[in-house]
């Protein structure tokens, strides 16, 4: 293998822990906090919507 390979190798695993790292200082930056929390909160809220009636449980129309 040649060393040009090498020195390419290098350059994309550093662009990648760059990238990493500005994605990880991003996502902890303190105004993100609330949209994060609101977000952490979604599966345990209860679903406020109406489902459509041929979804609910004992609506079903029998098909010919």
């Amino acid at each position: 293998m040649s060393p040009v390979w090498g020195q390419i190798a290098g350059a994309f695993i550093l662009a990648m822990m760059i990238t990493f790292i500005g994605i990880w200082i991003w996502a902890w930056r303190k105004r993100h906090k609330k949209v994060f929390d609101q977000m952490a909160q979604l599966p345990m809220q209860e679903d406020t919507e109406e489902q459509p009636a041929d979804t609910q449980a004992g609506t079903r129309e029998s098909r010919p």
